[in-house]
């Protein structure tokens, strides 16, 4: 008798907890159709449309594709350099972090190329230090100087933590630049 209670019991949690999934799925579709319809409709809007991600806790594939999209037609390094991280963190995202990091080093500011050299577990360090040195920006040539000097490989923060030196990654973009509309 026993045992057919704590089985019954089994089967109720079993029963409670699927439903709590099915529910999470669906508010994270709902959330993903939401931020897919900005990402599709407003210009410069990745900022927005990461942020909304980050809040709901995930999102479609969809929706990184359509994130990634609008950061491609806007040109916008600052989204570019938000996604490329994010996706360092989540690897099995549908998205060309390749492309994203090549426009922040591209089109970015000296502030950004640096934070990706810090940021990234693997660099496109030669990359990022000849747009730097291109520049002529001198504050920027000498932490970035001063930065490979003491991680020449360009390895990032990740393995700087993992060796015992503390380095953290900082968002590039002010939350005063972020639009929680």
């Amino acid at each position: 008798m026993n045992n057919q209670v704590n089985q019954q019991k089994i089967s109720e949690q079993q029963v409670n907890e699927q439903a709590a999934i099915d529910k999470r799925r669906e508010q994270l579709k709902k959330e993903s159709t939401r931020i897919i319809d900005i990402a599709s409709n407003e210009p410069d809007s990745a900022l927005k449309c990461i942020h909304q991600l980050s809040v709901a806790g995930g999102a479609t594939e969809g929706t990184y594709i359509a994130i990634e999209q609008r950061i491609v037609a806007d040109q916008d390094t600052a989204g570019a350099y938000h996604l490329a991280l994010l996706a360092q963190s989540t690897p099995d995202l549908p998205i060309d972090a390749r492309q994203l990091i090549e426009l922040v080093v591209e089109k970015g500011s000296n502030e950004q190329r640096l934070s990706l050299l810090k940021n990234l577990m693997l660099p496109p360090v030669e990359l990022i230090k000849s747009q730097i040195l291109m520049s002529d920006d001198g504050e920027a040539i000498g932490e970035m100087n001063a930065y490979l000097q003491i991680n020449p490989e360009g390895y990032g923060s990740q393995h700087m933590l993992s060796s015992g030196q503390g380095d953290q990654i900082v968002p590039l973009t002010p939350a005063s630049n972020i639009n929680n509309n």
